[in-house]
């Protein structure tokens, strides 16, 4: 299935983004208003899998880089808001929860990681060396190297119903990508293959979002043919 899809979709390409570079360092604090990425584009998760929800939350993402690590920084305008994974690996995308798909590269058939983190900043990251069939789970000494933010307490239950704004920021070094994938780290020009999610399974509203589009007719987020491209400036 996943070789077939890949051949079919392989050109086509739904969505990019440029990524910003830097050239240094900043403070990892969920702050979406502050200095440093005031001049960076957010991209939208505004596509739907299954049927339409009718709870369709506002999400976007901004990314940087620089020579050591990529940064990413989530805001959502959302509702239901739910999180009750307490641990590292845990099932995170039951609760309000966003999603960063990427391969470092643009050969997918090598593999991908998938980061996913809910609203309090717990998180699940996995390399799939095939989807859900071949996959490593990253261990928490290495998942550590991950600074985090988020704007909301770890533990939010029951939800949250009425309408709330919230945030989480990283920042993944290179180095820990580079134990399970080969990849040169990125310049400008280079180009990377990836995808942003956001879902709430388990919420009271649940919805599964995505940046590029994913033709298939039921929510899957780990069909990385259907990745977009990521190109740093």
């Amino acid at each position: 299935m996943f070789f077939s899809i890949l051949s079919c979709v392989e050109n086509e390409k739904t969505e990019s983004y440029k990524v910003k570079r830097l050239e240094t360092p900043f403070k990892i604090d969920a702050v979406w208003e502050k200095a440093v990425w005031t001049g960076v584009q957010p991209l939208s998760v505004g596509k739907y899998m299954g049927e339409k929800p009718d709870h369709f939350p506002r999400v976007q993402a901004k990314l940087a880089y620089d020579d050591a690590a990529i940064y990413v920084i989530w805001r959502v305008k959302d509702r239901y808001v739910r999180a009750v994974a307490k641990k590292y690996q845990d099932p995170v995308y039951e609760d309000s929860c966003v999603e960063f798909f990427l391969t470092p590269g643009s050969d997918i058939s090598r593999g991908y990681f998938n980061l996913e983190m809910n609203c309090g900043g717990t998180a699940l990251f996995h390399f799939q060396k095939q989807p859900k069939t071949d996959v490593i789970p990253i261990p928490e000494d290495e998942f550590d190297q991950i600074q985090i933010a988020h704007s909301l307490p770890k533990l939010i239950d029951p939800e949250i119903e009425t309408p709330t704004a919230w945030t989480v920021e990283y920042r993944i070094p290179f180095s820990v990508l580079e134990k399970y994938s080969e990849f040169s780290r990125p310049s400008p020009g280079t180009v990377w293959q990836a995808n942003f999610y956001k879902c709430a399974d388990k919420t009271s509203h649940p919805h599964w979002l995505t940046w590029a589009k994913i033709d298939y007719p039921k929510p899957n987020f780990h069909l990385p043919a259907f990745f977009g491209e990521l190109y740093f400036e």
